[in-house]
């Protein structure tokens, strides 16, 4: 019986506190993570990543320097190769608008900050068995 492919994430954050908490948590779930800090090298990979490097699952944050988390949906979306990939915005906002824009422009789900790494890992698995099956459709 084949192994089961790990499921991979990209981790999008300014914060590298958060960063390390998926790098070590969701590592040590099974899970392969790549994270970027900075989401302008984040969008930079998705438009230039081969089709086997793209991630199962994205965890978005919504606030960042530079480059929003709805902007750079939006732009992962707009993607051929990327846009059937489901997004979790993972953010400190807990307001009734920002979960609306998060939703409205592209996340299929939302966490607020701090969120409990169990429950985030159920989610993972809902959106991964999403993103395979959208990724299966012509």
């Amino acid at each position: 019986m084949p192994e089961e492919r790990r499921i991979k994430i990209v981790a999008v954050d300014d914060d590298e506190t958060i960063l390390e908490i998926y790098e070590t948590g969701l590592a040590a779930t099974g899970f392969e993570i790549r994270a970027f800090s900075d989401p302008r090298k984040a969008r930079d990979f998705f438009f230039q990543a081969k089709p086997e490097e793209m991630p199962d699952v994205i965890l978005m944050d919504i606030m960042m320097p530079g480059l929003d988390g709805i902007s750079l949906m939006h732009d992962v979306h707009s993607k051929d190769a990327s846009a059937h990939i489901p997004i979790i915005a993972v953010s400190g906002l807990n307001d009734a608008a920002t979960l609306n824009d998060a939703l409205l422009f592209g996340a299929m789900d939302y966490m607020v900050k701090p969120f409990d790494m169990d429950l985030l890992v159920g989610k993972i698995h809902k959106a991964a068995e999403l993103s395979r099956k959208r990724a299966q459709k012509p």
